[in-house]
């Protein structure tokens, strides 16, 4: 599965997360390597990186600055799946590295 160029938009999050559906992300892939930029709601800026295996599975890490002005950390873990459209959806299990250290689910979908 390849991710380059793709757009996703946070549909579901735990209530202690930051993201919401203001909040996009731009996906770029060179081989096995993710990267992201990300803004929109809470978030001023934020930035990921992480590694897809084969079956299109993202281990990453994130940083990201919210409208507070912290700097809040986490890894997270998503899981690919093809909806009819063929678009994908992306479910997620994180947890902050920051903060509290609580973990929490989300849910994006690709724009």
């Amino acid at each position: 599965m390849n991710y380059n160029n793709k757009l996703f938009r946070s549909i579901a999050n735990s209530e202690n997360g930051e993201t919401s559906t203001e909040t996009v992300f731009e996906y770029k892939q060179k081989g096995t390597i993710l990267t992201s930029n990300y803004s929109g709601g809470q978030i001023i800026c934020g930035h990921l990186i992480g590694l897809v295996d084969g079956d299109g599975n993202i281990e990453m890490s994130y940083h990201q600055i919210n409208k507070r002005g912290e700097i809040m950390t986490g890894n997270c873990k998503s899981s690919p799946e093809i909806m009819p459209s063929g678009k994908i959806r992306l479910h997620e299990s994180w947890q902050w590295t920051s903060g509290d250290k609580s973990k929490g689910k989300s849910v994006l979908e690709e724009i």
